[in-house]
């Protein structure tokens, strides 16, 4: 009889595994907007991040990522801030696990605000400040830092994907950012 070593990962799925679920199931993802503050708590920037998408197009974007099994909201949004803004962010999670906003991820437009063409998806979302240095990682190629007029602007919520302009709005109006 052989022992056998558990997965030290048990939460990750293969790509095969991944596609699969994909097709069946809706996901849980968590997603981020990464802001400044001052002394006051007001937001002062708003952070976006710039990327390729898979077909190559230079587009905006939040902190994303899928929640996996076992873990926690807040390990889940702690592990994608420091994937995608670097281990010197310092993001400050939330004390409630309550998001500002719950968004509906569907393969076809037309159904929700939100698309993504490869699954359902459902997604929390968070306002999160950063007090560190901010040097993107994985697939994004950088991170703008801009009020959050700027950020609410139609020509920047226009360049991101999936829908997720109309979640920047949503985030800053929820933190009385705009006005």
């Amino acid at each position: 009889m052989s022992v056998r070593t558990p997965d030290p990962n048990p939460g990750w799925l293969t790509d095969v595994e991944l596609a699969e679920t994909r097709r069946r199931l809706p996901l849980l993802y968590v997603e981020a907007v990464p802001v400044r503050v001052d002394g006051m708590g007001q937001v002062t920037e708003v952070g976006a991040l710039l990327r390729a998408n898979s077909v190559g197009e230079i587009t905006r974007t939040l902190v994303t990522g899928r929640v996996m099994y076992g873990e926690t909201l807040r390990d889940a949004l702690f592990r994608h801030l420091e994937k995608d803004l670097g281990p010197m962010a310092f993001p400050q999670l939330p004390l409630s696990p309550v998001p500002f906003a719950v968004a509906e991820y569907f393969p076809l437009p037309g159904i929700s605000a939100f698309t993504d063409e490869r699954q359902h998806a459902v997604s929390l979302a968070y306002v999160v400040p950063v007090t560190g240095t901010c040097d993107p990682r994985q697939d994004a190629l950088e991170i703008t830092w801009m009020t959050p007029v700027e950020a609410a602007s139609d020509a920047i919520v226009s360049e991101m994907e999936g829908g997720r302009g109309v979640l920047l709005r949503q985030a800053l109006a929820s933190v009385g950012a705009l006005r």
